[in-house]
């Protein structure tokens, strides 16, 4: 049985055929289906004789049925600069793996992206250069990249994403920020309009646009830093929030890395989540929460501060644990006291999983303190105290202690853990 033909991806940009390399034209001329958007197939000339078939919408879930309907015949795929960034090619190669024990080659020929194009018109270094996608995404995802100083490059998502760029970039405090819109990079119609955020007032252009940040902060806007522990107040709270200083070594007790996800439980107004999220843009997180008013207001937070992926589970614990993905590392905030709770969360962790659980009454503490005794870890209380006025002097406040459980999941029945670390710590030489 003879192979079958490679399915090939050649990118192409706005300078459209006379910008491809002499062996994507080959590609092309002689494929006998081509597939791809409306304005790439149109980009390509006569000689081209391949039968044209545009993407559907939704693109995903339609991928498996078109390339089995052409199995077999020579098909060439076209996508907008480099396939393998933030495009086709990735897809593509996800399906063609899925199932197959022996899948169809795929031969990739790109094309240089927006973002080098970009760069290259903004004397941009594409390494220290952060870049977002907006397309199929929300604008809330820019959030997590607005820091002072920092260059970031936006993939639009059409002709309207420039302005919604600006509102966002007003109501997160960098109205001052200089924005400019790169429209048909490499092409003849491409064109540069610029001006601010608080001043954005040009009229929607080309659908084919990047927009280039250099972000500023407006004087008296809140600053979030790039590590956990954002100020309490860049949350919308009802009280029920894990405070700053308590959240910080939550999150070092949870040691989140790319990729892993993390449920959390009584998420409250989900700062533990959000502030996961917020480590790794590969980082997932579930907050499972069981009043309504506070699911909703997890929500509103976690697209304040960029990580609107985040998934908010409506629901008693351990009830709506039920059909969960497999936890890396669970959270428990809330809630220690319903029965089956803690023991559901050990069970869900595979070994090496992370478990961690804050409290403030006896009644939960005394709960930790018999699983601390089976599962070993750690168990400590954390104190913080406020400078306060008193009269005309100063005086500490003591805010509530925190205990806190953390322990890892060990790989032996019986076996404990000392350390909420899977791996041992490097120490520094003396």
């Amino acid at each position: 049985m003879s192979a079958p033909p490679p399915l090939s991806v050649v990118g192409i940009g706005a300078d459209g055929w006379d910008g491809l390399s002499a062996t994507a034209r080959r590609e092309l001329s002689a494929a006998e289906v081509l597939i791809g958007g409306a304005r790439q197939l149109g980009l390509l000339p006569a000689e081209c004789a391949g039968e044209r078939v545009p993407w559907p919408s939704p693109l995903r879930p339609a991928v498996p049925g078109l390339l089995a309907a052409y199995e077999g015949r020579r098909v060439c795929v076209l996508a907008s600069g480099d396939p393998m960034f933030h495009g086709i090619g990735r897809t593509l190669t996800e399906v063609l793996a899925e199932g197959a024990a022996a899948p169809r080659p795929l031969r990739v020929l790109p094309h240089p992206s927006s973002v080098s194009y970009a760069c290259a018109r903004l004397g941009w270094a594409v390494e220290d250069t952060e870049v977002v996608t907006l397309v199929g995404r929300p604008a809330g995802n820019l959030a997590r990249a607005l820091h002072d100083g920092r260059r970031v490059l936006v993939l639009s998502a059409g002709a309207g994403t420039p302005g919604e760029v600006a509102a966002l970039l007003r109501a997160r405090g960098f109205g001052p920020t200089r924005m400019r819109v790169l429209e048909q990079l490499g092409g003849a119609r491409e064109r540069l309009a610029e001006g601010t955020a608080d001043g954005w007032d040009a009229p929607a252009g080309d659908p084919l646009n990047v927009i280039a940040l250099d972000c500023v902060r407006a004087p008296g806007a809140l600053r979030l830093p790039a590590v956990p522990g954002l100020p309490d107040d860049a949350y919308e709270h009802d009280g029920q929030l894990t405070k700053r200083h308590v959240r910080a070594a939550t999150l070092a007790a949870l040691a989140p890395a790319p990729g892993e996800l993390l449920w959390d439980i009584g998420g409250g107004s989900g700062s533990i989540a959000i502030e996961w999220l917020r480590t790794h843009r590969s980082c997932r997180a579930v907050s499972v929460e069981r009043d309504a008013v506070r699911a909703a207001r997890i929500a509103r937070n976690a697209d304040a501060l960029g990580v609107p992926a985040l998934r908010v589970v409506h629901g008693p614990a351990p009830a709506a644990l039920d059909g969960l993905p497999t936890p890396d590392a669970v959270f428990i905030g809330g809630g220690l006291t319903a029965p089956g709770l803690l023991d559901a969360c050990w069970a869900a962790l595979p070994p090496g999983g992370r478990i961690v659980a804050n409290t403030v009454t006896l009644e939960s503490e005394a709960l930790l303190a018999d699983r601390y005794r089976r599962f070993g870890g750690e168990l400590v209380r954390l104190a913080v105290a406020h400078a306060v006025p008193v009269g005309g002097f100063t005086g500490w406040r003591q805010a509530m202690p925190v205990t806190q459980w953390s322990a890892v999941k060990p790989a032996e029945p019986g076996a404990r853990e000392t350390s909420v670390h899977p791996v041992p710590q490097e120490t520094e030489e003396p």
